[in-house]
């Protein structure tokens, strides 16, 4: 049987915003790619000879690099407009219903992973950090299902196991103290995996995905965080992530009770703690980092490592706005996230990137010191890429640069008139104006259409078993009502003390 012929796509004419270090923009240029690659961008380019080529004539629209989540869950796909909104700790008493049945399936990780990305490469998301939750048994084959999931979609991901190994108490402040005896012997027979167990899925990750789909899928470690984990699964994942040159993934400083959990626990903040048992470094991806002070934000910059911003996320769950201003100025590299479904409804990064420029615009009176949209957009693009461990491979268009690239169509209402390009994508562009998604040279979404799974099937499956997901949430709302009267006292501990900072509003004076 011969081979097929290698193919390549010739964009012509396309106004280029390239996010390379120059930050160049072409008015009118012809960008070639050829396999997984930009092969060359400049004017009346020829098609390669003896190469199967498809020529797009582009006038009127501009290519940029694809949009980076840099931080996501997969496995709360299903969650779109289920919870009105609450604190993070109530939140995560009523996210995760024991799954039974179909929903305990393979298939069932498979739809919520593929359902996440389909969204995704439409709104022209080319690449994400999927940080995939599964308790209380967290298997092979479902991270199996999660990988395949991105594997059929065309997406680019890397996919870590949010997976901690500490009882529930020990992951919070106050709790023990406030629970009665009954509610507390209840929550010591929730299952706890073994780190032992954990760290074999992610050596089975390695080996099986790392590197697969010709380098599109890869993995990375995550801790969820470092107080749902023991010191030694800690330093073994480290050693994990050192060992592969994997990213390091951990939620430090999300919310006030974090903050508290700290001072009580540790008699330190929880980013100190991490740089003391050696494990902040240029691996780490900080998710959140709301509550961090000004000697937490020296240690990370000196560490190198990324913070991942989810301000939609946080708003939703009122944790706080993160000093945005105060860790770029350290130095310190931004990546944007969507977080979870049940605290930002939907994976688009474009509502993403409008509230993290505007939430800053309300905590720092300077106006000289808001963010610009050239600004947030590279931590879009770029800060993803530095995120996902890309540098020099991904987030810009320049040839030799991964082809993960989108075509925005500049005759929609977002860009009429067109005034100021960088901002009108900021604060404007909804999603609703990309035209093409291409990722590792291939399209994968065109005009509205995702061409690498059937999306109305998807639909369809995802609708059947929706009403027994719906069954089990009900179920897990309905045990875990008792337990919230103990949780909300405990947070409301946690927000009456006085920190020495502040990283969220008070009450509107009268």
């Amino acid at each position: 049987m011969p081979r097929p012929q290698p193919t390549a796509t010739l964009i012509r004419n396309v106004r280029v915003l390239s996010f390379d270090d120059d930050d160049a923009e072409l008015e009118r240029a012809d960008i070639l790619i050829e396999g997984a690659s930009i092969a060359a961008v400049g004017s009346n380019l020829p098609p390669p000879p003896g190469v199967t080529t498809r020529v797009i004539s582009a006038d009127g629209h501009l290519a940029m690099p694809g949009l980076v989540n840099g931080h996501y869950h997969s496995t709360s796909a299903l969650y779109r407009g289920a919870f009105e909104g609450a604190p993070l700790e109530i939140i995560m008493l009523y996210q995760d219903p024991v799954l039974e049945g179909r929903l305990a399936a393979p298939r069932f990780q498979y739809l919520r992973a593929l359902l996440g990305a389909v969204e995704m490469l439409k709104l022209g998301v080319t690449a994400v950090r999927d940080d995939a939750y599964l308790m209380p048994n967290p298997t092979p084959e479902a991270m199996d299902a999660v990988m395949q999931a991105y594997a059929d979609s065309g997406m680019r991901a890397e996919v870590t196991l949010d997976v901690g190994n500490v009882p529930e108490m020990e992951r919070h402040p106050y709790l023990r103290e406030l629970l009665p005896e009954d509610v507390r012997r209840e929550i010591e027979r929730d299952p706890i995996p073994a780190s032992g167990d954990l760290l074999a899925i992610y050596k089975y990750m390695i080996g099986r995905w790392h590197g697969g789909c010709d380098g599109r899928l890869t993995v990375g470690v995550s801790c969820s965080a470092p107080m749902r984990a023991t010191t030694e699964h800690l330093q073994a994942l480290d050693e994990l992530s050192r060992r592969h040159g994997l990213s390091f993934n951990a939620h430090i400083l999300e919310t006030r009770v974090q903050r508290a959990l700290g001072q009580v626990r540790y008699g330190k903040s929880l980013i100190r703690y991490v740089h003391d048992l050696g494990l902040l470094s240029e691996r780490m991806a900080v998710i959140h980092a709301v509550w961090t002070d000004e000697a937490d934000i020296r240690l990370m910059a000196d560490s190198g490592c990324v913070v991942a911003h989810n301000p939609v996320s946080n708003l939703k769950l009122g944790s706080g706005v993160m000093p945005f201003r105060r860790l770029r100025e350290s130095g310190v590299p931004i990546c944007l996230g969507s977080d979870e479904f049940c605290a930002d409804d939907s994976a688009n990064m474009w509502s993403v990137a409008k509230t993290a420029a505007l939430i800053q615009k309300i905590n720092e009176p300077d106006y000289r010191r808001w963010p610009p949209a050239r600004e947030i957009l590279q931590a879009l693009i770029r800060g993803g890429a530095r995120a996902l461990r890309r540098e020099g491979r991904g987030g810009f268009i320049a040839p030799g640069a991964d082809a993960d690239l989108i075509l925005v169509d500049l005759d929609t209402l977002a860009f009429t008139p067109l005034n100021d390009l960088r901002r009108q994508l900021l604060y404007v562009e909804n999603g609703s104006s990309v035209a093409l998604t291409m990722v590792a040279g291939r399209i994968v979404a065109e005009r509205g259409r995702i061409l690498t799974v059937n999306e109305a099937e998807l639909k369809a499956e995802v609708r059947e078993l929706a009403g027994a997901h719906g069954t089990a949430l009900a179920n897990l709302v309905a045990s875990s009502a008792r337990r919230e009267p103990y949780y909300r006292a405990m947070y409301e501990r946690a927000a009456a003390q006085d920190f020495g900072f502040k990283r969220a509003a008070g009450p509107i004076e009268p």
